[in-house]
């Protein structure tokens, strides 16, 4: 029996091919039981219908809920995250129906850590003033936009998962100090990762900047708020590379306002796309991208060729790797 794949259409440019690549596909390709389709429907949410036509979902951005799986006719055995995060998807749910759901976690440690270093960088150099400068004529009023050195500064991290260690080795040739605040990371791992483990608060206080990349939970919504914006430096930088909701944007909208930080770097908003009118965009000192700032054909490439590896190890009958609700029986579990 042919085992039928969908990939949701969020994954295509604007010339109708993989923004990941054809390379990937051929992972499906290479099994002859598996048939492969972009999903006909541009949808925000998996419907019933779509999960009523295959057997796996590669899924991007739509959401999948308890109501995209809900009836009788569901056929979906495994819904491949394109990606790390999971917040769009009703894992009870999936759990409940016996559909494995797995992501891509290691895929994208390297290029999210880069994507925070990059803003840090842009950030401390101040390259966003320094380019209008020459493009405005204004070339001798450069000593005016002096940067930020890192070498005497102390980078802090919220988060040291897979995405935060890897921000560690990477930023330790550059910063004098890191200070870490994750209660589940043993604190013996994070010292040999050259950081400290401290509370969030302190790590706050103590960081010229301050990197949020832990995943969005109940327990890390809206983690970062008005207290942790008290307890910055006002000469420090705020950069988020996790997810929106982690942070209260009204908080970081005040503390801009009054100046009680120095500046932002938000690859995440609350909101995405974010409103046109929100109030970060009209910060000068705040840099905004879409979501998309680790994307690279390399990360994309890599993350497509996980996702479709752990569907075809479901249809050979196989455990998947990062499968993120163990308790579903796959692969003789």
């Amino acid at each position: 029996m042919t085992f039928k794949v969908g990939t949701t259409r969020d994954l295509l440019t604007a010339n109708g091919e993989p923004c990941f690549g054809p390379r990937a596909l051929e992972i499906l390709k290479a099994e002859p039981a598996i048939t492969w389709e972009w999903i006909p429907e541009d949808v925000d949410e998996i419907t019933p219908d779509i999960a009523a036509r295959y057997d796996a979902l590669h899924v991007n951005l739509p959401r999948v809920t308890a109501a995209s799986v809900a009836r009788d006719d569901c056929r979906v055995k495994i819904v491949a995250r394109n990606g790390v995060g999971y917040d769009t998807v009703d894992i009870p749910a999936l759990t409940a129906k016996g559909i494995a759901l797995t992501n891509t976690p290691l895929a994208i440690r390297r290029p999210v850590a880069v994507a925070a270093l990059t803003m840090i960088f842009a950030m401390a150099s101040r390259l966003r003033e320094k380019d209008a400068l020459v493009r405005a004529g204004r070339w001798n009023e450069r000593t005016e936009f002096m940067g930020t050195g890192l070498m005497t500064r102390t980078l802090g991290l919220v988060g040291a998962g897979g995405i935060g260690q890897e921000l560690m080795r990477l930023a330790k040739p550059f910063f004098a100090n890191m200070v870490v605040a994750d209660p589940f990371v043993d604190a013996s791992h994070i010292d040999a990762l050259g950081g400290q483990r401290l509370p969030l608060k302190d790590v706050a206080s103590a960081s010229d900047f301050l990197v949020v990349c832990c995943l969005l939970s109940d327990e890390t919504r809206h983690l970062i708020d008005g207290d942790v914006f008290a307890a910055m430096k006002p000469q420090a930088y705020f950069f988020n590379v996790g997810r929106g909701p982690i942070v209260d944007e009204k908080a970081l909208i005040e503390a801009l306002r009054e100046k009680r930080i120095a500046g932002a770097g938000l690859d995440v908003t609350y909101n995405e796309p974010i409103e046109a009118d929100n109030p970060l965009l009209s910060f000068e000192n705040v840099y905004v991208t879409p979501h998309a700032l680790c994307w690279t054909d390399e990360c994309f490439h890599q993350i497509a060729a996980t996702a479709l590896r752990s569907i075809v190890d479901v249809a050979r009958g196989e455990r998947p790797v990062h499968l993120l609700n163990s308790e579903v029986g796959v692969g003789g579990s």
